[in-house]
């Protein structure tokens, strides 16, 4: 039961999502961030990369720094260390989107509270494209 209105939540977070910083998006084609913000934007999504040393991001506009995104952004994908997050909670703080998505494996606790007690809605440890996929089929 409880699984269920979970996935309910993440579904209506997803359509409800226009815009996504894909954190840690590699300038590889073959690394999981950058195939799952490809295709996030090829299911209709505004996604851009973040991260300083990606040069390449293929058609994904790519910024240095939550900061640099000259627009607002509804949800924030991690692809980082959990142990690295608390390096990234000022700059989502600064940016507020309406959700921190920390991808399957990545769980911190500690470092999100922050953007909880701000009223960010926080997801861990799941996989933004499978959940997507999820959606999609029980929308049918």
């Amino acid at each position: 039961m409880r699984t269920d209105q979970e996935m309910d939540g993440i579904c209506g977070i997803l359509r409800n999502t226009r815009s996504i910083a894909v954190v840690g998006m590699s300038d590889k084609p073959d690394r999981i961030s950058r195939q799952i913000a490809e295709f996030l934007s090829d299911e209709g999504y505004e996604v851009v990369g973040v991260n300083p040393n990606c040069r390449n991001g293929g058609y994904i506009p790519v910024y240095p720094d939550l900061d640099s995104i000259p627009f607002e952004i509804d949800l924030v994908n991690v692809f980082r260390r959990s142990e690295t997050i608390h390096e990234i909670i000022p700059a989502v703080l600064r940016k507020n989107p309406k959700t921190l998505w920390l991808q399957e494996g990545i769980i911190n606790d500690e470092a999100v509270r922050p953007a909880v007690e701000r009223g960010i809605k926080v997801i861990q440890d799941k996989c933004i494209a499978v959940c997507l996929r999820k959606c999609r089929q029980s929308a049918r």
